[in-house]
């Protein structure tokens, strides 16, 4: 796959800071439209769709089973997907780096790869239902100024409390201001949640 805009995706004009939306697994690049209503009402947003393919079903990278993840693709994708954003900036009048990146299950996994390995593609990131990507770990990063909300259930069996810990506890160690948002809900999308992920979203908005 080339950097440029072949990717599958849907773009929104509007005002204020963009929206990068990410899918689940088996959705595709019109699943999580609607939340850009509910959580940054009239937000640019760009809503691209996975490149992979696991029986037939979207998803941003590959896995070796569930839950166990391919590293190496997760890598390489995380460039691919980057090259994309960086096409689509050009494209759609985007400053570099503004997106506010809201991602779902894998692509919340995603959206976190994007913030350890390519940190100057985002501003920030939601992360719905979010796992711990990289078993080595964040590396190096830097992110200080980045602005990221983890929501994940009580009762999610994939995301369990300790990937939540874990994760929390690597973006704060790479510097990361990080608002834990979590409901009692499981591998999900909870309603419940949004007035707090709005509220995140427009505090960001304002600074």
């Amino acid at each position: 796959m080339s950097g440029g805009l072949d990717r599958a995706h849907v773009w929104l004009p509007g005002s204020g800071p963009p929206l990068l939306l990410l899918h689940g697994t088996g959705a595709d690049e019109h699943d999580l439209l609607p939340l850009r209503e509910l959580l940054a009402p009239g937000a640019p947003t760009l809503s691209p769709r996975g490149a992979v393919l696991e029986n037939g079903m979207p998803r941003f990278f590959r896995r070796l089973a569930e839950g166990v993840f391919d590293e190496d693709d997760l890598r390489a994708r995380v460039d691919e997907l980057a090259d994309f954003l960086a096409a689509a900036e050009q494209r759609y009048g985007i400053a570099a780096g503004a997106w506010m990146a809201v991602g779902f299950s894998n692509g919340a996994n995603i959206a976190s790869t994007l913030l350890f390995r390519r940190p100057e593609t985002l501003a920030g990131a939601v992360l719905l239902a979010a796992m711990v990507p990289l078993r080595d770990g964040p590396g190096d990063a830097d992110l200080s100024g980045k602005r990221v909300a983890v929501v994940n259930g009580t009762r999610d069996p994939m995301a369990t409390a300790e990937q939540t810990r874990t994760l929390v506890a690597q973006l704060r160690g790479c510097g990361a201001e990080v608002s834990e948002l979590g409901h009692d809900g499981g591998h999900n999308l909870q309603p419940s949640s949004f007035p707090a992920i709005r509220a995140f979203l427009a505090a960001g908005a304002v600074q």
